[in-house]
Protein backbone atom coordinates (compact mmCIF):
# COMPACT_ATOMS: atom_id res chain seq x y z
CA UNK A 1 0.00 0.00 0.00
CA UNK A 2 0.89 3.73 -0.67
CA UNK A 3 -1.00 5.28 1.97
CA UNK A 4 1.64 6.72 3.46
CA UNK A 5 3.02 8.84 0.40
CA UNK A 6 -0.29 10.54 1.17
CA UNK A 7 1.79 12.57 3.62
CA UNK A 8 3.35 14.56 0.70
CA UNK A 9 0.75 15.50 -1.50
CA UNK A 10 -0.15 18.56 0.95
CA UNK A 11 2.68 20.16 0.95
CA UNK A 12 2.71 19.91 -3.94
CA UNK A 13 1.19 23.26 -2.80
CA UNK A 14 4.02 25.07 -1.12
CA UNK A 15 6.22 24.10 -4.58
CA UNK A 16 7.43 26.20 -6.90
CA UNK A 17 8.47 24.31 -10.53
CA UNK A 18 9.90 26.02 -13.41
CA UNK A 19 9.19 24.20 -16.53
CA UNK A 20 11.20 24.60 -19.65
CA UNK A 21 10.40 23.29 -22.75
CA UNK A 22 8.41 22.85 -25.92
CA UNK A 23 5.18 24.93 -25.71
CA UNK A 24 2.12 22.98 -27.91
CA UNK A 25 -1.67 23.49 -28.20
CA UNK A 26 -3.32 20.26 -28.35
CA UNK A 27 -6.74 20.96 -30.44
CA UNK A 28 -8.92 18.39 -30.29
CA UNK A 29 -11.97 17.74 -32.47
CA UNK A 30 -14.42 15.51 -31.23
CA UNK A 31 -17.36 13.85 -33.38
CA UNK A 32 -19.32 10.67 -34.58
CA UNK A 33 -18.82 8.49 -37.76
CA UNK A 34 -21.79 6.86 -39.07
CA UNK A 35 -20.62 6.21 -42.76
CA UNK A 36 -17.61 6.26 -45.46
CA UNK A 37 -16.63 8.80 -47.69
CA UNK A 38 -17.83 8.31 -51.13
CA UNK A 39 -14.50 10.41 -52.19
CA UNK A 40 -12.34 7.80 -50.98
CA UNK A 41 -12.47 4.87 -48.10
CA UNK A 42 -12.01 6.96 -45.28
CA UNK A 43 -14.57 8.08 -42.36
CA UNK A 44 -16.48 10.91 -42.10
CA UNK A 45 -16.60 12.84 -39.13
CA UNK A 46 -19.18 14.87 -37.94
CA UNK A 47 -17.90 16.99 -35.56
CA UNK A 48 -19.78 17.63 -32.82
CA UNK A 49 -16.97 20.06 -30.57
CA UNK A 50 -13.69 21.09 -30.62
CA UNK A 51 -11.36 21.93 -27.62
CA UNK A 52 -7.82 23.72 -27.08
CA UNK A 53 -5.59 22.33 -24.53
CA UNK A 54 -2.68 23.00 -23.21
CA UNK A 55 0.37 20.68 -25.06
CA UNK A 56 3.67 19.96 -24.79
CA UNK A 57 4.90 21.95 -21.48
CA UNK A 58 2.21 23.82 -21.04
CA UNK A 59 1.08 20.09 -19.90
CA UNK A 60 3.14 19.18 -17.75
CA UNK A 61 2.92 23.18 -16.12
CA UNK A 62 -1.28 22.34 -15.88
CA UNK A 63 -0.48 19.26 -14.37
CA UNK A 64 1.34 20.88 -11.22
CA UNK A 65 -0.97 23.30 -10.88
CA UNK A 66 -3.56 20.28 -10.99
CA UNK A 67 -2.12 18.99 -8.25
CA UNK A 68 -1.91 21.96 -6.35
CA UNK A 69 1.44 23.17 -6.83
CA UNK A 70 2.48 26.42 -8.69
CA UNK A 71 4.94 26.35 -11.68
CA UNK A 72 5.93 29.39 -14.57
CA UNK A 73 6.48 28.24 -17.78
CA UNK A 74 9.06 29.14 -20.33
CA UNK A 75 9.73 28.82 -23.61
CA UNK A 76 8.93 30.09 -26.99
CA UNK A 77 5.06 30.67 -28.94
CA UNK A 78 4.35 32.69 -32.13
CA UNK A 79 2.92 35.94 -32.31
CA UNK A 80 -0.38 34.40 -33.47
CA UNK A 81 -3.86 33.88 -32.69
CA UNK A 82 -2.87 30.18 -31.33
CA UNK A 83 -0.22 31.92 -29.06
CA UNK A 84 -2.93 34.51 -27.80
CA UNK A 85 -5.23 31.54 -26.54
CA UNK A 86 -2.37 30.05 -25.25
CA UNK A 87 -1.73 32.86 -22.80
CA UNK A 88 -5.32 32.71 -21.99
CA UNK A 89 -5.41 29.51 -21.33
CA UNK A 90 -2.38 29.68 -18.47
CA UNK A 91 -3.41 33.17 -16.59
CA UNK A 92 -6.77 31.11 -16.62
CA UNK A 93 -4.27 28.81 -14.36
CA UNK A 94 -2.93 31.75 -12.12
CA UNK A 95 0.39 31.85 -13.44
CA UNK A 96 2.72 34.24 -14.85
CA UNK A 97 3.31 34.18 -18.49
CA UNK A 98 6.31 36.50 -18.09
CA UNK A 99 8.26 33.20 -19.45
CA UNK A 100 6.83 32.93 -22.79
CA UNK A 101 8.89 34.69 -25.21
CA UNK A 102 7.53 35.54 -28.50
CA UNK A 103 9.91 33.62 -31.63
CA UNK A 104 9.63 34.05 -35.23
CA UNK A 105 8.15 30.58 -35.70
CA UNK A 106 4.08 29.96 -35.50
CA UNK A 107 3.21 28.45 -32.29
CA UNK A 108 3.12 24.69 -32.38
CA UNK A 109 -0.29 23.01 -33.03
CA UNK A 110 -1.33 19.30 -32.82
CA UNK A 111 -4.90 18.54 -33.60
CA UNK A 112 -6.36 15.04 -33.49
CA UNK A 113 -9.76 14.51 -34.84
CA UNK A 114 -11.43 11.87 -32.48
CA UNK A 115 -14.70 9.95 -33.16
CA UNK A 116 -16.18 6.76 -31.11
CA UNK A 117 -13.31 7.42 -28.74
CA UNK A 118 -10.97 6.32 -31.10
CA UNK A 119 -8.10 8.93 -32.66
CA UNK A 120 -9.20 9.28 -36.65
CA UNK A 121 -6.31 11.30 -37.15
CA UNK A 122 -3.83 13.98 -35.87
CA UNK A 123 -1.88 16.95 -38.21
CA UNK A 124 0.67 18.88 -37.35
CA UNK A 125 0.83 22.52 -37.73
CA UNK A 126 4.83 23.49 -36.04
CA UNK A 127 7.89 24.70 -37.08
CA UNK A 128 11.51 23.43 -35.74
CA UNK A 129 14.87 23.80 -35.19
CA UNK A 130 16.90 25.89 -33.12
CA UNK A 131 15.48 29.51 -32.50
CA UNK A 132 16.64 32.66 -33.18
CA UNK A 133 20.28 33.86 -31.17
CA UNK A 134 18.00 36.64 -29.73
CA UNK A 135 15.08 34.14 -28.61
CA UNK A 136 17.69 32.06 -26.91
CA UNK A 137 18.93 34.92 -25.11
CA UNK A 138 15.95 35.66 -24.11
CA UNK A 139 15.11 32.66 -23.05
CA UNK A 140 18.50 32.09 -20.90
CA UNK A 141 18.10 35.39 -19.57
CA UNK A 142 14.87 34.80 -18.02
CA UNK A 143 16.30 31.57 -16.59
CA UNK A 144 19.11 33.25 -14.82
CA UNK A 145 17.51 36.34 -13.40
CA UNK A 146 14.34 33.98 -12.12
CA UNK A 147 15.69 30.50 -11.32
CA UNK A 148 16.62 30.72 -7.37
CA UNK A 149 12.72 31.60 -6.75
CA UNK A 150 12.07 28.01 -7.66
CA UNK A 151 12.42 24.52 -5.72
CA UNK A 152 12.41 22.27 -8.82
CA UNK A 153 13.40 22.88 -12.67
CA UNK A 154 12.01 20.69 -15.85
CA UNK A 155 13.02 19.97 -18.62
CA UNK A 156 10.46 18.89 -21.04
CA UNK A 157 11.97 18.30 -24.50
CA UNK A 158 10.10 17.42 -27.48
CA UNK A 159 12.75 18.13 -29.90
CA UNK A 160 11.45 20.82 -31.35
CA UNK A 161 14.48 23.33 -30.90
CA UNK A 162 14.00 24.91 -27.61
CA UNK A 163 16.58 23.01 -25.40
CA UNK A 164 20.13 23.73 -26.30
CA UNK A 165 22.99 22.45 -25.33
CA UNK A 166 23.89 26.32 -24.83
CA UNK A 167 20.50 26.68 -22.24
CA UNK A 168 21.15 23.37 -20.67
CA UNK A 169 25.20 24.87 -20.22
CA UNK A 170 23.79 28.14 -18.77
CA UNK A 171 21.03 26.08 -16.93
CA UNK A 172 23.15 23.68 -15.01
CA UNK A 173 25.99 26.58 -14.59
CA UNK A 174 23.15 28.74 -12.80
CA UNK A 175 22.03 25.77 -10.50
CA UNK A 176 25.09 25.22 -9.24
CA UNK A 177 25.91 29.17 -8.50
CA UNK A 178 22.63 28.65 -6.06
CA UNK A 179 22.97 25.85 -4.33
CA UNK A 180 26.70 26.90 -3.65
CA UNK A 181 25.36 30.66 -2.50
CA UNK A 182 21.97 29.22 -0.74
CA UNK A 183 23.21 25.69 0.46
CA UNK A 184 20.25 24.06 -1.16
CA UNK A 185 19.61 21.06 -4.03
CA UNK A 186 17.31 22.72 -6.85
CA UNK A 187 16.65 19.19 -8.99
CA UNK A 188 16.48 18.95 -13.07
CA UNK A 189 14.38 16.45 -13.77
CA UNK A 190 14.42 15.96 -17.68
CA UNK A 191 11.94 14.38 -19.87
CA UNK A 192 14.30 13.17 -22.66
CA UNK A 193 14.38 13.17 -26.57
CA UNK A 194 17.19 10.77 -27.80
CA UNK A 195 18.17 13.20 -30.55
CA UNK A 196 21.42 14.66 -29.05
CA UNK A 197 21.04 13.49 -26.10
CA UNK A 198 24.43 14.51 -24.80
CA UNK A 199 22.77 18.34 -23.65
CA UNK A 200 21.42 16.41 -20.46
CA UNK A 201 24.69 15.59 -18.67
CA UNK A 202 24.37 16.44 -15.51
CA UNK A 203 21.20 16.76 -15.42
CA UNK A 204 19.52 15.47 -11.71
CA UNK A 205 17.07 12.36 -13.16
CA UNK A 206 15.94 11.36 -16.90
CA UNK A 207 12.79 10.03 -17.16
CA UNK A 208 13.13 8.32 -20.59
CA UNK A 209 10.28 5.89 -21.73
CA UNK A 210 11.78 2.32 -22.70
CA UNK A 211 12.17 2.94 -26.86
CA UNK A 212 13.86 6.09 -25.58
CA UNK A 213 16.31 4.30 -23.12
CA UNK A 214 17.08 1.86 -25.92
CA UNK A 215 18.10 4.27 -28.29
CA UNK A 216 20.27 6.48 -25.63
CA UNK A 217 21.85 3.56 -24.17
CA UNK A 218 22.80 2.03 -27.44
CA UNK A 219 20.69 -1.39 -26.13
CA UNK A 220 17.77 -3.95 -26.80
CA UNK A 221 16.57 -4.01 -23.94
CA UNK A 222 14.89 -7.72 -23.47
CA UNK A 223 15.24 -9.18 -19.98
CA UNK A 224 15.31 -7.93 -17.08
CA UNK A 225 19.19 -7.98 -17.11
CA UNK A 226 19.10 -5.81 -20.04
CA UNK A 227 17.10 -3.11 -18.10
CA UNK A 228 19.60 -3.06 -15.31
CA UNK A 229 22.54 -2.62 -18.06
CA UNK A 230 20.19 -0.25 -20.17
CA UNK A 231 19.70 2.04 -16.74
CA UNK A 232 23.65 1.97 -15.48
CA UNK A 233 24.53 3.09 -19.19
CA UNK A 234 22.09 5.91 -18.56
CA UNK A 235 23.27 6.67 -15.31
CA UNK A 236 26.69 6.80 -15.94
CA UNK A 237 26.59 8.54 -19.35
CA UNK A 238 24.65 11.40 -18.21
CA UNK A 239 26.32 11.90 -14.63
CA UNK A 240 22.66 11.62 -13.10
CA UNK A 241 21.67 10.73 -9.71
CA UNK A 242 18.58 8.63 -10.69
CA UNK A 243 17.46 7.32 -14.02
CA UNK A 244 13.66 6.33 -14.19
CA UNK A 245 12.51 4.34 -17.45
CA UNK A 246 8.49 4.15 -17.77
CA UNK A 247 7.64 1.42 -19.13
CA UNK A 248 3.85 1.37 -20.03
CA UNK A 249 1.90 -1.97 -18.87
CA UNK A 250 5.00 -2.83 -17.13
CA UNK A 251 5.37 0.00 -15.28
CA UNK A 252 8.42 2.08 -13.96
CA UNK A 253 11.85 0.99 -13.42
CA UNK A 254 14.13 3.45 -11.31
CA UNK A 255 17.92 3.02 -10.60
CA UNK A 256 20.12 5.04 -8.12
CA UNK A 257 23.48 5.31 -8.25
CA UNK A 258 25.16 2.90 -6.07
CA UNK A 259 21.58 1.17 -5.74
CA UNK A 260 19.81 -1.42 -6.39
CA UNK A 261 17.19 -1.42 -9.98
CA UNK A 262 13.55 -0.81 -7.82
CA UNK A 263 10.50 -1.84 -10.09
CA UNK A 264 7.39 -0.09 -9.58
CA UNK A 265 4.06 -2.13 -11.23
CA UNK A 266 1.58 0.11 -13.25
CA UNK A 267 -1.41 1.09 -10.80
CA UNK A 268 -3.46 1.55 -13.99
CA UNK A 269 -6.78 -0.56 -13.94
CA UNK A 270 -8.12 0.62 -17.20
CA UNK A 271 -5.86 1.98 -20.41
CA UNK A 272 -7.99 4.79 -22.71
CA UNK A 273 -5.36 6.94 -23.74
CA UNK A 274 -1.90 7.49 -23.38
CA UNK A 275 -1.77 10.99 -24.45
CA UNK A 276 0.41 13.45 -22.08
CA UNK A 277 1.07 10.87 -19.64
CA UNK A 278 4.82 11.30 -19.61
CA UNK A 279 3.79 14.84 -18.70
CA UNK A 280 1.93 13.38 -15.68
CA UNK A 281 4.76 11.67 -14.74
CA UNK A 282 7.37 14.20 -14.90
CA UNK A 283 4.73 16.67 -13.30
CA UNK A 284 4.24 14.17 -9.87
CA UNK A 285 7.95 13.13 -9.74
CA UNK A 286 9.23 16.78 -9.26
CA UNK A 287 6.31 17.73 -6.89
CA UNK A 288 7.52 14.61 -4.88
CA UNK A 289 10.87 15.78 -4.85
CA UNK A 290 10.04 19.39 -4.05
CA UNK A 291 7.95 17.88 -1.19
CA UNK A 292 10.60 16.07 0.16
CA UNK A 293 10.23 12.67 -1.29
CA UNK A 294 13.16 10.36 -1.96
CA UNK A 295 13.71 9.45 -5.38
CA UNK A 296 11.83 5.96 -4.95
CA UNK A 297 8.84 7.40 -2.98
CA UNK A 298 8.48 10.66 -5.77
CA UNK A 299 8.19 7.69 -8.46
CA UNK A 300 5.80 5.81 -6.89
CA UNK A 301 3.22 9.40 -6.65
CA UNK A 302 4.39 9.51 -10.09
CA UNK A 303 3.77 5.80 -10.93
CA UNK A 304 0.01 6.19 -9.41
CA UNK A 305 -0.45 9.09 -11.15
CA UNK A 306 -0.21 7.92 -14.51
CA UNK A 307 -2.10 5.38 -13.31
CA UNK A 308 -5.25 7.31 -12.67
CA UNK A 309 -4.47 9.85 -16.16
CA UNK A 310 -4.24 7.10 -18.72
CA UNK A 311 -7.98 5.84 -17.71
CA UNK A 312 -9.20 9.46 -19.47
CA UNK A 313 -9.42 10.36 -22.84
CA UNK A 314 -7.10 13.13 -24.40
CA UNK A 315 -4.71 15.55 -22.43
CA UNK A 316 -5.82 14.82 -19.45
CA UNK A 317 -4.51 15.65 -15.53
CA UNK A 318 -4.99 14.70 -12.31
CA UNK A 319 -5.81 16.51 -9.32
CA UNK A 320 -4.14 16.36 -5.98
CA UNK A 321 -8.15 15.16 -4.31
CA UNK A 322 -7.66 12.13 -7.11
CA UNK A 323 -3.95 10.86 -5.71
CA UNK A 324 -5.06 11.39 -2.59
CA UNK A 325 -8.04 9.11 -2.98
CA UNK A 326 -5.96 6.70 -5.05
CA UNK A 327 -2.92 6.38 -2.40
CA UNK A 328 -5.49 5.75 0.47
CA UNK A 329 -7.41 2.73 -1.80
CA UNK A 330 -10.26 4.85 -2.57
CA UNK A 331 -11.46 5.10 -6.51
CA UNK A 332 -13.14 8.00 -6.94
Amino acid sequence: MNRHLGKYVPQFAGSRILVIGDIIVDHFIWGTVSRISPEAPVPVVNVTREEMLLGGGANVLHNIYSLGGQAVLCGIIGNDDMGGRLGQLLTSLGTSTQGLVLGRRPTTVKTRVIAQGQQVVRFDREQTGVPSEQTSNTIIDFINKNLADFDVVIISDYYKGVISQELMKSLLQRVEEIEQDSKRRIPVVVDPKPEQAARFIGATIITPNHLEAEKMSGLQISTEQDLIQAAEILQKKFCCKAVLITRSEAGMSLLEADKDMVTIPTMAREVFDVTGAGDTVIATLALGLAAGASFAEAATLANVAAGIVVGKIGTATVSDTELLAELNGEHL
